[in-house]
Order: C-alpha cells, then structure tokens, then sequence
C-alpha cells in the first residue's frame, strides 16, 4: 500500500538512484529490435554554471521528449557534456587567486594556470550537471564529453586545420569587441547594451586654408530659412576622444548644404597647433541629413558603423588605443606620426593597413591616459580654443552645445566594463562561405525551424554574415595550431612536430637569411629554436560548434557517429541562433554533408509572474532548486511544460507550481483510492473485453489523449500534451471515473466489480505512463508501489490509442455535463450545498428521456436532486441551463430568496462592467499602448478578457432570476 502522502523530497532521491543502479538512461535502453534511432545533443552548460529557469526549461522539454521516445521503443541517445566557457571560466579561476592571495595568472605563466583551471574544473566544475539529476534530466551520463576533453580537442585541430588549408581561415586585421578588463575580443553574445547616461559635444571643424562657402538650410517645403558664411563643418559626437584618429568627414550625397565642400579638406580640432591633421569631406549612404548637423565623423578604428564606412571608401584606419583602453603610448613623437597620416591624405593611395596601424595619432601629453581622462582634456582643449559649437543660454551667455542624453553602451556581460571597438589582428573564419549551403537546408526544409517565425531570423543574419572572429587572448581554451617563423611566416599544422616539419621545408625550399641557419641545425632543430606558436585561444563557440558530431566521435568513423547522425532535434532558446545554431549548420554541412539536426526548437523566455525579464537587479530572479525542494521536481517540470506555448513566453508564478504539485497529489491519493478499492495493477487486461459503458467511456477518453499527446509532442506542443494529460488525469479519471464507480464497488455485482477493477487498474497504469515524461519521479513510484513489475517505468511500452466506443463516450460526457451544469446553477445562485433542490427538463427528446431515467440515480446524488420532472415549460422563478436539446431547470422558489440573491448578482455585475470600461478606457489610450511595457499591455487585454467573460456569466445569472 502507498504512503498516506507523497514526499517528494524522500521519494526522488530513492527513484533517482534506481535509475542510476539499473543504468536505465544508457544510449538505446529499453528499445525495441531493430528501432530508429533517436538522439538530441544537449546544449551544453558552461562549466561554472548553476541551474537557472533558463535552464530547467530547456531540459526539461529535451527530456520530455527523449523518455517519450525511448517508451515508444526508439533507440535513444541524450548526449550530455560541458562547454570549457573560456573567458567564465578564465575569470573565476582569477578571482579565486585573488581571494585567497595567491599569484596572478601572469605572475604564475601561462602552463601553471591553466593546470590550475584543470585543477578547479575537477574539484568544482560540473555543479550543473547534478542539478540536472534532480531535475530528472535523463541523459546517457556515462558518455559526458567535455569541450578541452581529448577527443573534441583532436576534432578542433582537424577542423581548424582543414578550414585554414582551404582557405576558409585566415589572419587578418578587423573591428571587434575589445574586453579591455580580460584583453580580449569577445562575441556579440559576450556584449550587453545598456542605457546610460551620456554627452553629445558639438564641435568645428575648420576647412583647410581657411576656405569658406554659403551654408544654406530650407524647410520642407524648399523655403531658405537660414543662410550663413561658415569656414568650418560642424559634427556632433558622444567620444571626443576619438576624434583623434579621424579619417574623414561624411555627409549623405543628397545633403545640399555641404555640396560646395565635398572633396575638402578639413582640420581636426585637436592636437598640437602646429600640426593639426587634415581629412577629406566625402559622401556616404550612412549619414542622416536630419539627425544632428548631417555631418558625421568617420573614426573606422573604433566605431563599427564608422569601419563600414571607411571600408567602403579607403579611409585610414587609425587604432588609437591599447589592449587595457587606454591611450597608445607606442611609436614616435606625434609629430612625426602626424606627418606620416598628412601624406597619406596628400598621396590619395589606398592606405596598406599594416603601415597604418603603426601609426600613433594620440599626441604626446595624452599617451597613456585612461580613455575617459583623455577624452576630459580633449574637450577642454577644444572649448579653449573656441571651436565648440555654442549656443546662448537663459542668462545671455555663450556656452559650448552639449547635450545631455541617453546612450546606449556595450558592456562585457562578465567583467561589466565598457566594451571597446578595437581594430586588431585576429584570426577569422570565412563565415559567408560556409553559411552558404546551411541557408539553403532551411530555405528547402531539410531543417525546419518551430515556430516557422525563427527561420526569417535565421535568414536574416545569415545572408548578411561577417567575418566570424574565432581568436581570443586568453589562456583557457584550444590554443590556435599556429607557428609563426623568424620572418613572420605562418605554419599551421596539428601538431608542433608538424608544424617544424612543414616549416623546414618551407625555409630549404626558399633562398633567404633562414635557409642556411635550418640546414646547418638541421639534426638537432628544436621548435623554439624557429617556431613561436600563437598565444591565442578560439573562441568558445567553435569547439560547441562541432558538438553534434565531435560528441559522437569524430574525426573517427565510429558506431555512434554512424547511428546517431544527424541528430534529431534541437531544443535551443532564440538568444544562441546566430552563435550556436548557425555554426553547427555550417559545420555540420561542411565536415559531414548533412545537417546536424532535423528540426530547431525554439523555446521562449521565462519570466516573473508579472511578465518581466528575471534580473538580479529587479530582484525577481527565481531560482529552481529552491522551487524544487519546496514543491517537488515534478512540479516544477510540469508547470513549465503546460505553459511552454509556442512563441509565448512562460509567466512563472510560484502558485501555480503549487497548484500542479496539488495535480501530484491527487492523482497519488487517486491510486490510494483505486487500492482500497482493488484496483488490480499489472494485469493482463485487455480493453476490448470492457462491456460496462463507463468503463467503455474511460477507455475511449484514454485513446483519445494518447492521440492528443502523440500528435502534440510530434509538433512541439508541450503545453497542449501536458494540458490534455491533466484534464484527462484530474477530470476524467480522478473527478468522474472514479466518483461515478463508487455505486459499482458499493454494490453486490461482482462481474462489474471485476471489470471495474482491472479496467481502473489498466487505466492507471496507463496514466503513469502517459505522465511519466513529464512527472518522471512520481509516476516512477507509483508504478513500482502498485505491482510487482518486470521492470522500470521508463521503459515501460508507451500507451496505443485501443478503444473507440463513440457511443459510450457521448452519453457519459452528456451525464458529465448535465452534473456540471446544474452544479454550475446551484454555485451561481448561491443555493445552499445541503439543500436539494428538483430538476425540471422541458423540451427532452426520447433518448434524453432514456439517459435521464438509466442515469437518475448519479444526477441526484451527485447534483444534489431530489428529484427529476419532464415538463412542457420552465417553471417561474427558475434558473436554466441548454445541455443538447433539453432545457434544465431548477426552481428557485424556495431555495434561496431571490429578491436579495439578484442584488447581489446586480451589485457584482456593476463592478464587472465598472472594472471592464476602466480596461478598455485603458487599452484605448494610445500613448498607453505605445509606451508601456509589452507585457503590461498584454497583461491588460487579459484582464478585460476575463472581465468581459465575468460580465457576460452575470448577466446570465442576473437574467435567470429576472425571468
């Protein structure tokens, strides 16, 4: 017998360990002979994670489907592992030291810290998976695999290698995402733009010699509205401290007023006077006539907009800053840099962008500085010198324009400092290239994406892809399998022993200083005697990459590789689409010709119960192990799974976690019932020898979520299975199957006991099974506390769709129906839960007639009857209800006084339509539903929908007694 109650904190520890004893989630267990293989890659968590809600979706819905899969007799693979998380796990590592005051990771070298982050990784890595057990996460655990593990570390070298010797990686020098806290580029994923406060500086830039033209603006209409001699162009920027590294002035071709300058020169106003940099005024796409003066300075080493547009029209590329954001302080005097910057300008030749970037344009006082000191003083000096653009304020005086506004600014997602667009040599991946063929397997559906919607999102970044950045500088991670030899030549290969091979041959083979000094030490060559090997590491995001098929073994051809690729599905939020999925499309194409997965599946958001974004600066962050040692794993999963709607976000609330551990309940409290009942578990029962029509109804009700919850779970529709699971569970089975039996247990036929009794039993069974992709412990339990079995739940058969009794199934939901209706009318009209009130039906066809007399005695009891009466009209004074073709009446006469009950009703449908004017006013406003939050206009339109639907159940109510 079970327990009187289920304790989810004693049981699931116990049910995770047998599953752990029976190795029940090894790769192909419990499949049938000969079954088609099934397998998802888990997206793997970061090394230094820790559970989040995130989290507990996503794997949630990835488990779902692999123990659905593997009931269904699929040979099921769940592939777990970790990600080595670079630059996180660089920083954690750091931190500690410097929490324990130990050496830095540069006082140590380079070989010490990173056997340190090995060190860590052992002893406190991989929290996350054990938080994914008591999630319930059943993945193979035997074969986690590890990003730096040795087997993906041989993959990323043949990978790297294979790309390079195509022409597919390269050395080049680019804009990217500077961190200058970790001195390193980091992705876009890496970077959060945030609102701060910030300045715009308007200032002057005076043409070269002292040239002047007519500055004319006109309205729209064409109307001159100012006219004015100016020697000077006026830009606006929020970083005045890259104004230093100018290399033109742009303004949009259409823009009339400067059209008499395009093709000047004009002086940047800062710096020495004596040698003050002079740039062309040149025409772009990129600059808005109408924002700010039209003009807008082009600084293409640290601005992305900016390098556009400099690529576009050979602009000089001056990189003002070093690896930690402050002012270079590298290279000669300025004077001389300036001269070197002048006759670019005067040569007109297409800047070589080694020879550029040599090129120090910061002027000697500001070397060194802390960007924001530099950009102080650079302000300074300019208003000094009188060329900010002023303006009058209140009190008559002269100031310099600046505005005071909100800006939007990248930070480094871990280390929070300002990120910097830094122009750097790095190592790329011919991203356009390979995006090419994984385009075309979403536009042909050889990978779908669900929702459909994420496809133009996909397209959207793909078609208009960069260089991908794969280089980082930092010490954890793949090192890039790069030499460099004494004259700058590069030798890529997999191995150092490799990479002096190729690099003696290349030396031999090439008349220079190098050929004697390789074939005099030619016996005893070591490496370093030639070769120094890149110090940079890839980026995290191409060793996971290769997840779908490194994971399985490749570059070997093995067992697995062969049965488990291409993957199934993908389960993946919408954030990682260009970072993660993106990549594994094009590797996964081009190292094994097809796509890495069949279907893409992106889940949503979770958010508060109010609809807002979980932040820890909000304070709403809602962590998942406290909800799991409160309400239970099962709860938890449940709660996210029926509100995991497609294209929806999931607006956790904490009762609502309550209310489906309360579903637990009931249906553990149900198998009690069945028990002292006996119910018999385990049987042989066969559903077509069911000859009593409830039993008949149950089991046609039970077919008909079987096919509910297969077609939902085949289009992704968790929250539709696990909806049609519990109104099967808790209403037909717990509220009505088994209060509708309670006659047959109770009474003297013991042929319909039998029946009763192995069909209950059956049907319970089968609701464990059906449940048990998403209730894995509870149902786990009940199926091995209810009979000796020949073995787990989660191997169990998955449940078939074996009985279709449509008459049964009509005239049980018609007596369901009747109950509820009048149940409904009793609650309405506040008729007392002890009195018992007559049924009136007016209008009953004959086999109306035949239901009402088979099934009298379950209508009053359970509706509280004392009797049931045909008649031709609805007696007065009675409250209604239309269930097919019958009218159904309760007289309310003596009941309840219905002068004082239709007050109330009066009263409280005021305040309904109150309530509704105040939403709708509300929604009306249009500055309302422009301005405010999504989610709070969309939590207001559910209000008025529930309102309205109050409002119209009143007036109903309200109308019953009126007649």
């Amino acid at each position: 017998m079970l327990d009187k109650t289920y304790d989810a904190s004693s049981i699931e520890p116990k049910i995770a360990a047998r599953w752990d004893d029976a190795d029940a989630f090894a790769a192909g267990a419990g499949s049938k002979s000969g079954a088609d293989p099934y397998c998802i890659v888990i997206p793997p968590p970061n090394v230094t994670g820790s559970l989040h809600m995130g989290h507990a979706l996503n794997n949630t819905l990835q488990d779902v489907l692999i123990r659905w899969r593997r009931m269904l007799g699929d040979n099921v693979l769940w592939q777990p592992g970790m990600d080595h998380a670079g630059i996180a796990t660089q920083m954690v590592v750091e931190r500690q030291l410097a929490e324990r005051g130990e050496q830095g990771r540069r006082d140590m070298g380079r070989d010490a810290f990173v056997e340190r982050i090995w060190q860590w990784k052992e002893e406190s890595g991989g929290t996350i998976f054990n938080q994914l057990k008591r999630l319930g996460a059943s993945c193979d655990w035997s074969r986690e695999r590890f990003t730096m593990d040795d087997g993906l570390s041989e993959a990323v070298l043949e990978v790297f290698v294979r790309l390079y010797d195509e022409g597919l990686i390269y050395r080049g020098k680019r804009l990217v995402n500077w961190d200058p806290t970790f001195e390193t580029a980091i992705s876009d994923l890496e970077v959060e733009n945030k609102e701060a406060d910030g300045h715009m500086w308007h200032f002057k830039y005076p043409l070269a010699g002292g040239e002047t033209y007519e500055y004319v603006e006109k309205d729209a209409e064409g109307n001159e509205t100012l006219r004015e001699t100016r020697d000077y162009i006026s830009i606006a920027t929020t970083r005045p401290e890259t104004m230093l590294g100018d290399g033109a002035v742009a303004v949009h071709p259409s823009d009339e007023r400067y059209a008499p300058i395009i093709g000047k020169l004009c002086e940047i106003p800062v710096g020495p006077r004596e040698h003050r940099r002079l740039i062309p005024i040149i025409t772009d796409e990129y600059p808005d006539p109408e924002f700010g003066s039209g003009a807008v300075k082009i600084t293409g080493a640290h601005d992305f907009n900016d390098y556009g547009v400099a690529q576009r029209n050979d602009i000089p590329l001056y990189r003002l800053m070093d690896e930690k954001a402050q002012m270079r302080a590298d290279g000669e005097p300025y004077a001389d840099e300036a001269a070197k910057a002048m006759a670019l300008v005067r040569s007109g030749e297409k800047p070589d962008p080694v020879t550029v970037d040599a090129i120090n344009l910061v002027p000697d006082e500001l070397r060194g500085l802390d960007r924001y000191e530099a950009r102080k003083r650079v302000v300074e000096a300019i208003n000094a010198e009188g060329l900010a653009v002023t303006v009058t304020n209140e009190e008559g005086e002269t100031i310099p324009l600046v505005e005071n506004k909100k800006i939007m600014q990248p930070f480094g997602d871990r280390s929070g400092d300002v990120i910097e667009p830094m122009l750097t040599d790095q190592w790329f991946a011919d991203a356009k290239t390979l995006a090419e063929p994984a385009i075309e397997s979403v536009r042909e559906g050889r990978t779908n994406f669900v929702p459909k919607n994420w496809e133009n999102t996909y397209f959207a970044w793909m078609e208009n892809i960069e260089p991908w950045c794969i280089s980082r500088q930092l010490w954890w991670g793949h090192r890039i399998p790069a030499w460099y030899g004494p004259d700058g030549q590069v030798f890529v290969r997999k191995t150092e022993e490799e990479a002096l091979g190729a690099a003696i041959q290349h030396y031999i083979a090439h008349e220079g200083p190098w050929k004697a000094f390789v074939e005099e030490k030619l016996e005893n060559l070591e490496p370093g005697d030639l070769l120094t090997r890149d110090p940079d590491v890839l980026d995290t995001w191409f060793s996971s990459a290769l997840w779908p098929f490194s994971t399985l073994g490749w570059p070997d051809e093995t067992k697995e590789l062969a049965t488990w690729y291409p993957t199934n599905v993908l389960v993946t939020g919408f954030d990682i689409i260009f970072f993660w999925v993106a990549r594994m499309m094009m590797m996964g194409l081009h190292f094994m010709e097809k796509e890495p997965f069949e279907t893409v599946y992106v889940h949503a958001l979770v958010r508060d119960k109010h609809g807002q974004k979980m932040s820890k600066s909000k304070g709403n962050v809602i962590d998942p192990l406290k909800l799991i040692d409160e309400y239970g794993a099962d709860a938890l999963r449940f709660t996210l799974a029926i509100m995991a709607a497609q294209g929806r976000d999931v607006k956790l609330d904490e009762q609502r976690i309550a209310g489906y551990r309360n579903f637990g309940t009931k249906l553990w409290n149900a198998v009690r019932f069945a028990g002292m009942n006996g119910a018999v578990h385990g049987g042989d029962f066969d559903p077509a020898s069911a000859s009593d029509q409830l039993n008949r109804w149950i089991l046609t009700e039970l077919s008909r979520t079987v096919d509910t919850v297969d077609k939902a779970l085949g289009d992704y529709r968790f929250n539709e299975a696990a909806g049609a699971l519990y109104r099967f569970v808790w209403n037909h089975l717990c509220d009505w199957y088994l209060e509708l039996l309670k006659p047959v247990f109770n009474g003297e036929d013991e042929t319909a006991k039998a029946e009763a009794r192995a069909c209950l039993g059956y049907v319970l069974d089968q609701s464990f099974a059906l449940l048990h992709p998403f209730m894995p412990f509870l149902t786990e339990e009940l199926w091995a506390g209810t009979a000796e079995r020949d073995g787990l739940l989660c191997h169990a058969a998955w449940p078939r769709a074996e009985m279709r009794d449509e008459d049964a199934a009509l005239e049980i939901n018609w007596l369901i129906d009747v109950i509820s209706g009048v149940r409904s009318l009793r609650a309405e009209m506040n008729v007392p839960a002890a009195a018992k009130a007559p049924l009136v039906v007016t209008g009953a066809p004959d086999e109306t007639k035949r239901r009402l007399s088979h099934h009298h005695s379950a209508i009053e009891r359970l509706a509280r009857i004392e009797s049931i009466d045909h008649q031709e009209a609805a007696p007065p004074r009675s409250a209604q209800v239309v269930i097919g073709e019958s009218t159904f009446c309760l007289p309310l006469g003596e009941l309840i006084d219905i002068d004082a009950e239709t007050l109330r009703l009066e009263k409280a449908l005021k305040g309904a339509r109150d309530d509704l004017a105040r939403s709708e006013k509300k929604l009306a406003n249009e500055k309302f539903v422009a301005k405010a939050d999504p989610e709070v206009v969309a939590a207001e339109r559910e209000k008025a929908a529930e309102l309205s639907r109050q409002a119209a159940r009143l007036e109903l109510a309200v109308a019953n007694l009126r007649s």
